[in-house]
């Protein structure tokens, strides 16, 4: 089928496309998050965009631009039955607009590694996803995220994360159905984490840490909000210090993906990042 301006656009999303995009999500199995409509969109609100078909939907990607030093993307689906046409490369290509040359990254499933490095994109490492059913207990030292000073907050996750997220951040830890998390020593935050219902059980997104035992503590406050649901976390594959910690729990992997870098990667201590905020949205 040959495109045209007639009969397929890609456009700026509302929030009922979004809605419409994670329900694609859902259906690839992704799992999103029941209030991700929200906890994306404030992110970068026309950085969504979606493919039409005559002005029926059938492709979408995120680009959230976080900042000129660092941008995501995701969420790219083309419906089934319209793949192989050509409305993914367009979708892809208009995406593409939206960053220009600035750095760039994205979690790409395994069977499109090559198609991205067609465009530039260098595999980083790998994102591994545990899944796991565990009893949780809160340690006296672990506090309500929401008690913490917000800006303490904003200045310890831009150490683990390319860029300030200050919006995005504040919708993420007041999501309706989410709970998280911090630990503070001696004045200083030493690591936080956040967990949220997902299409099915929970997911914790993300978990920073100084160094395991913090990572432990969290983890087991976190996972009590889930009670007695399976629990899902992205691990960086280069930190083995959290892949010790989810097998020690009986977690395991069920899917894995390759973070790509476009330009320039940025310089974080993997280490320390025992779970990933979103592979959508980085």
């Amino acid at each position: 089928m040959t495109i045209t301006e007639d009969n397929f656009r890609v456009r700026p999303m509302t929030k009922d496309d979004l809605k419409i995009a994670l329900s694609w999500a859902a259906s690839e199995g992704w799992n999103p998050g029941i209030d991700d409509v929200d906890n994306f969109y404030i992110a970068d609100p026309g950085g969504f965009l979606i493919g039409e078909l005559n002005g029926q939907p059938i492709s979408c990607i995120s680009v959230v631009r976080y900042s000129a030093k660092f941008n995501f993307i995701g969420i790219y689906i083309v419906k089934p039955e319209e793949g192989g046409k050509g409305f993914g490369l367009k979708t892809w290509l208009e995406a593409l607009k939206l960053v220009s040359n600035q750095p760039t990254a994205l979690d790409a499933v395994l069977q499109q590694v090559n198609n991205y490095q067609r465009f530039g994109f260098k595999p980083a490492h790998s994102h591994l996803r545990y899944q796991g059913v565990i009893t949780g207990k809160i340690s006296p030292d672990v506090i309500d995220l929401k008690n913490l000073d917000f800006e303490q907050l904003c200045r310890y996750d831009e150490r683990y994360f390319p860029s300030s997220r200050p919006h995005f951040l504040s919708t993420w830890i007041n999501q309706p159905h989410g709970q998280g998390y911090a630990i503070i020593n001696d004045a200083d935050l030493v690591g936080y984490g956040v967990i949220r219902k997902a299409t099915d059980g929970f997911k914790i997104a993300p978990l920073l840490a100084e160094n395991e035992e913090i990572a432990e503590k969290l983890f087991l406050a976190l996972v009590t909000y889930a009670e007695v649901s399976p629990v899902y976390v992205d691990v960086p594959n280069i930190n083995t210090s959290a892949i010790i910690l989810f097998e020690k729990y009986q977690m395991n992997p069920i899917f894995e993906c390759v973070r790509m870098y476009k330009e320039k990667s940025p310089n974080i201590d993997w280490h320390n990042v025992f779970g990933v905020t979103t592979l959508e949205l980085g």
